[in-house]
């Protein structure tokens, strides 16, 4: 958005100011400034704008026609920025529970068991907020972070909440047709798609799955699964997914697993948060629920058992 015709806040607050009370001297005492002051920023005001906004009489003020026409856009203008500013930053100002998460982790796996935390503490505020790269953990902003990783963050305490394993997902109409996917070499054929990030990805399946002849280097490269996801649904390739992000869309229909070939990864999901610092009260609310949330998960278990991880 361009800001070539914007005046300054400082002249819009002055004359807003002066306007409501339609006298310098009280707009000054209401912004804690001189009359002087307030006087000149009107007038470079009007200087930019190339009109007057008042008409000055010996002891009051009279908006002209113009000034009274700009009045009501000026007031808008802040009423839409104090709005905004509450909308994004009023919830941290009061306090409420502040958890950051990775956008894929949020929506397929979070998002739809979250509702079970609010039944068992109906009277707890959250605000979850989504992250697609694991930056530092920021104490003034967040009470709790979800990263992934192997689980080693200095100075900070991590529970695992997931067991992953990775597998091929695409489109249904991808098993069918002259190069349909029915064997892993089969890929040969098709677009890989990677998702930036990980560590552990598709030269790790090919070589777990003993499939040769295959370029694991090959294909698109995405910054979220979610991207990654929706590419592959729409027929543009074969994504590599996390099993703790794929539930969604395989029950939605639009993706499916073509091999049953699956490959356990060291990284995983972790809940983390520092080792000192003020604790949220309720941290430890949510915090319980996630990790017993995610240990009772059945896939989660199905993993950690199959592969003793």
């Amino acid at each position: 958005m361009s800001t070539r015709r914007l005046p300054h806040l400082t002249w819009l607050r002055a004359f807003e100011a002066s306007a409501r009370h339609l006298s310098f001297t009280h707009a000054a005492q209401e912004l804690n400034l001189t009359q002087a002051a307030i006087s000149k920023q009107v007038k470079l005001l009007e200087h930019y704008l190339r009109e007057p906004l008042f008409e000055r009489k010996p002891r009051s003020l009279v908006l002209t026609k113009v000034g009274a026409a700009y009045l009501p856009k000026v007031r808008d203008g802040f009423e839409r920025l104090a709005a905004g500013t509450e909308e994004v930053f009023g919830l941290r100002r009061s306090e409420v529970l502040t958890v950051r998460a990775p956008v894929g982790y949020s929506v397929n796996w979070i998002a739809p068991r979250l509702q079970g935390f609010f039944d068992r503490h109906p009277e707890t505020e959250v605000r979850l907020v989504s992250s697609v790269w694991g930056d530092q953990f920021d104490n003034e902003r967040f009470d709790l972070d979800i990263q992934y990783g192997t689980g080693r963050w200095p100075g900070y305490t991590a529970e695992r909440l997931t067991w992953e394993v990775i597998k091929p997902v695409c489109a249904p109409a991808l098993l069918d047709g002259e190069r349909a996917l029915r064997q892993p070499e089969d890929l040969v054929h098709h677009r890989l798609l990677h998702v930036l990030g990980y560590e552990e990805g598709w030269a790790d399946w090919l070589r777990y799955a003993r499939t040769t002849g295959v370029n694991s280097g090959q294909g698109l490269q995405f910054d979220t699964s979610l991207l990654a996801f929706e590419f592959a649904a729409r027929g543009g390739g074969v994504a590599l997914a996390r099993s703790s992000m794929l539930g969604v869309e395989i029950e939605r229909g639009r993706l499916v697993t073509p091999f049953e070939i699956e490959a356990p990864l060291q990284e995983a999901f972790h809940l983390i948060s520092p080792e000192t610092g003020r604790d949220h009260p309720d941290a430890r609310k949510f915090s319980d629920w996630l990790v017993e949330t995610a240990a009772n998960d059945p896939e989660n278990r199905r993993i950690r058992t199959t592969y003793r991880t």
